[in-house]
């Protein structure tokens, strides 16, 4: 919704603004020079960028126009997660946990949590820790490590999308510069001729120009800086699991394990004491 009412406060006061200073919308509409600037940024983009951050940046797009998923209920889903995988195997061993970390697609408390499931690196990265915990004999401080690599190894994972949408806006005022240059061009082979012909070359041009700084700084800047904040909202998820399997390697109860989770969240999402208490007891 943000993201909505955000492309019509840019555009619309851009718009309206100009109409109040006696412009006139219809010599806005060069579709020519936004097929320039757009193409140039659009093939820039696929040149500099491999095909699976292209797809990573495009299934990323709803969550930019609807919000990011990583919400309180998510945060809930993770935590409750977390303690009802530390509830089993506390009451009956590590091994009863095995063929529910081996495949998380297939197990029944995983199912509880669709969210997390449809979310697949996030699941396979609780599983995979669980996995290593019940196979192995890693200190608390080294499974800590492991973690923490893999933790940073996602962040810029999940980064690179709005990096790379950033370079984008960098480079359109260029392509606007660009669009303008051939718009000038034009207009010098139009010299000698009809006045009017030849300012409305002029003014093409210099649309071509105001498109590029309007696409970077009003549109593509934006969204890739809502990018980088779905992917640290997103890292937070992790940053929560690993605190809570850390918390229950050094010896505490599920219920204060996944406490420790809780207080690694960002306050604005993060659920109450009471919140997960409720949860974790209705399971």
């Amino acid at each position: 919704m943000l993201f909505i009412i955000g492309i019509i406060v840019v555009f619309g006061s851009v718009g309206w603004g100009f109409v109040l200073s006696h412009g006139q919308l219809a010599a806005l509409w060069q579709p020519f020079e936004i097929m320039i600037i757009v193409g140039a940024a659009a093939g820039a983009y696929l040149i500099s960028n491999p095909f699976h951050l292209i797809i990573d940046s495009i299934k990323l797009m709803p969550q930019v126009i609807l919000g990011s998923r990583v919400d309180k209920a998510m945060c809930l889903d993770v935590l409750s997660l977390i303690y009802d995988i530390l509830n089993k195997s506390r009451r009956e061993g590590m091994m009863a946990i095995e063929a529910d970390v081996e495949n998380p697609h297939s197990s029944a408390i995983f199912a509880r949590y669709p969210a997390i499931l449809m979310n697949d690196t996030l699941a396979r990265f609780i599983a995979d820790y669980f996995r290593i915990i019940s196979s192995g004999n890693l200190a608390s401080h080294e499974l800590e490590a492991l973690m923490d690599q893999e933790i940073e190894a996602r962040f810029h994972e999940l980064e690179q999308p709005g990096s790379a949408l950033g370079k984008v806006a960098d480079a359109l005022p260029g392509f606007g510069i660009v669009a303008a240059v051939l718009g000038i061009v034009i207009t010098m082979g139009s010299i000698g001729g009809d006045p009017a012909i030849i300012g409305k070359h002029v003014a093409a041009a210099l649309v071509g120009t105001f498109m590029g700084v309007l696409f970077a700084y009003g549109l593509v800047g934006p969204i890739s800086n809502r990018m980088k904040h779905i992917a640290e909202e997103e890292i937070k998820l992790y940053d929560a699991a690993k605190a809570s399997i850390i918390a229950s390697m050094n010896g505490l109860a599920p219920q204060l394990a996944i406490e420790f989770g809780r207080k690694s969240l960002f306050t604005h999402g993060r659920p109450s004491f009471d919140e997960v208490d409720s949860k974790v007891r209705g399971r």
